[in-house]
């Protein structure tokens, strides 16, 4: 048991692998070879497509009116909207200090920068601000993307993002022309039009996925703001209809699993649907029904807080977004009882527990996926207690890696193996194309209600290929949410396995399989070893402390950890629980029990909020 660190937990063969361990073995490469030779050609073509449709784009000298009056939808944060306006840029973990600084003269530290302000979500930060220079900087950047990029050169032309900033632009049009001469507000017009004329045409190039919904939604949304492409907005409807029905399962969610991409999907399904609604336009049924799926699901994997569960590359969604794209449905459908996109949920008064009890997306659907299964995260009212280490992206492809191997979540992990791996590296052109491979396949989640409990059984099969051992999880959350309990076992269960087993046993000298339970806290959790070291006391801001005990089979530790969280300088600093132990005859059992201190009363009144500047600035001293 090691500090989560890249070097240390990330061996260049897979994630959370020793060196020796074989990528490659069992199942899931005959698909690989096909998505491998569809990426090689599609991708360059695209771009190429892309650059070409671009350059034509901006040869237009149309400049077209609004069709209708845009209404400002997004939701900004305050906290980053005065960050910007000092000159405090931070975007995909990095932060430059450039006050008085043009955005576009600031080379992008690598493309996740370029990508996330070339998508304009910052307008929303700054129209959020109540102060003029908020505006007055909204404007400059604006202006000074067109001159820069406005003709079709530069990065930002993809249908994706080209959607996703002309629908800010769209919705903060009134923003950006108050106060315009007539020549800024036609070049402001003009360079709209230009990017719906790409849009356009390059709309059906996006793959399916969260792209392919951006780039639709975007259509729909410009088609009806803008006049002269009325006659463009039915074919994307249609084209939306479908992805609906092609990509929303009929349980509501995605091929990804990533909750907060399921956000963005209703966001984006809510604003075409707005714009059809107020142009008296029809709305496509597969819309819809799509989103009547979708809200139930987005409801199971919401915490008592208001966050998403964070799994499979997803954070837990701005705050606020998830509640305003809910109420914006109109659907008021409650989470159902199975599964909900492969995550099983319990709550009890204030209490919720969400696990993952699916395998893992499939390859082709995998480039940001974990190897999560049987993780679960426990939020106790406002305060998140147990969470996963989260998406390391914005920290860099090391981070990255880590971030997707089992030890970083709240699960059973048996050392130097994650219960999936990834694809050599290279082989897809880089660690972000990475794709999550040799998952389980069996993984089985059974619910029971007895009298004052929820009670989920689960287990997979990730282990049996390399150590003949299956991994069974029981959790016991209490009707009152007070107490959760849970039981690991890794059990070689057939003669097959226990010859694996053995085959495991002598290459590790007979000195027993070892496995490690480990259980992330929240940055905002306040830790101590107690009881002479057999208990850990858990402290949250809210006043409520809860106790974690175990059943002394295992080796408790207390060390620590790392909360991965985007927009944030650098990963936090937190700690975990470890209960460390070997498995020596075929099988293991550890118990343990989560609870609140018998001090701690049922309900408390917390008003404590969090330090918005702080947290922009990655829980370090604030920029001045």
């Amino acid at each position: 048991m090691t500090m989560l660190r890249p070097a240390a937990n990330v061996a260049p063969g897979g994630i959370g692998a020793d060196p020796g361990v074989r990528h490659g073995h069992g199942h899931g490469h005959g698909t690989m070879a096909g998505i491998d030779a569809k990426r090689t050609w599609r991708a360059p073509r695209r771009r190429w497509g892309d650059a070409l449709a671009a350059l034509r784009a901006g040869l237009s000298r149309a400049a077209p009116e609004f069709a209708a009056e845009p209404e400002p939808r997004g939701i900004g944060s305050v906290g980053r909207g005065r960050q910007l306006v000092d000159g405090h840029l931070l975007f995909a973990g990095h932060l430059i200090e450039a006050p008085g600084v043009m955005l576009w003269e600031i080379p992008a530290p690598n493309a996740a920068w370029s990508d996330e302000v070339q998508g304009f979500a910052w307008l929303d930060d700054l129209a959020a601000v109540p102060d003029p220079r908020a505006r007055a900087l909204a404007q400059a950047w604006v202006q000074g993307w067109i001159r820069r990029f406005g003709r079709g050169r530069g990065p930002g032309w993809t249908a994706a993002l080209t959607a996703r900033r002309l629908m800010r632009l769209i919705q903060h049009a009134e923003m950006l022309l108050t106060g315009s001469d007539a020549e800024a507000a036609a070049a402001f017009r003009r360079s709209l039009g230009r990017q719906t004329l790409f849009l356009a045409r390059r709309w059906p190039a996006e793959p399916a996925g969260l792209r392919r919904f951006e780039a639709l939604a975007g259509m729909i949304v410009a088609g009806l703001a803008l006049t002269g492409f009325a006659d463009r907005v039915e074919p994307a409807a249609r084209a939306l209809a479908q992805a609906c029905a092609g990509g929303i399962d009929a349980q509501g969610g995605l091929p990804t699993r990533n909750p907060e991409e399921l956000l963005e999907v209703l966001t984006l399904l809510n604003a075409a649907v707005a714009a059809l609604t107020e142009a008296g336009r029809p709305v496509p049924r597969e819309i819809l029904a799509a989103i009547e799926r979708i809200v139930p699901t987005l409801r199971a994997l919401r915490h008592a807080d208001g966050g998403l569960a964070r799994f499979h590359g997803g954070g837990r969604g701005a705050e606020g977004r998830l509640d305003a794209a809910l109420a914006a449905t109109g659907v008021r459908s409650p989470p159902g009882h199975g599964l909900a996109m492969g995550y099983a949920r319990m709550a009890a008064a204030r209490t919720t527990v969400i696990v993952d009890a699916a395998p893992p997306p499939p390859p082709a659907f995998s480039a940001e996926a974990h190897a999560s299964t049987l993780a679960f995260e426990l939020t106790s009212g406002r305060r998140p207690l147990i969470v996963n280490c989260g998406a390391g992206g914005s920290f860099g492809a090391q981070w990255r890696r880590a971030g997707r191997a089992t030890p970083s979540h709240s699960a059973l992990c048996i050392e130097g193996y994650s219960s999936a791996r990834l694809a050599p590296r290279g082989r897809l052109g880089g660690p972000e194309a990475e794709l999550l491979i040799d998952g389980p396949r069996d993984v089985r989640c059974e619910r029971s209600e007895g009298e004052g409990e929820h009670r989920l059984v689960l287990s997979h099969d990730g282990w049996v290929a390399t150590h003949g051992l299956t991994c069974f999880r029981e959790l016991v959350l209490t009707t009152d949410g007070r107490a959760l309990s849970g039981e690991e076992t890794l059990a070689a269960l057939t003669a097959e396995d226990r010859r694996s087993f053995d085959r495991a046993m002598t290459a590790l000298k007979l000195q027993g399989v070892p496995f490690a339970v480990r259980f992330h806290l929240h940055p905002d959790v306040d830790a101590r070893l107690d009881l002479g070291g057999t208990a850990v006391s858990l402290a949250l801001r809210s006043g409520e402390v809860w106790v974690f005990r175990h059943d002394g089979i295992a080796e408790l530790a207390l060390e620590p950890s790392v909360y991965l969280e985007r927009g944030r300088l650098g990963p936090r600093p937190t700690r975990q629980i470890v209960l460390s132990g070997r498995v020596l005859d075929q099988g293991a059992r550890v118990g343990w029990t989560l609870a609140k201190a018998l001090d701690t009363p049922s309900h408390l009144r917390d008003f404590e909020m969090p330090d918005l500047a702080a947290e922009l600035a990655g829980g370090e001293e604030r920029p001045r």
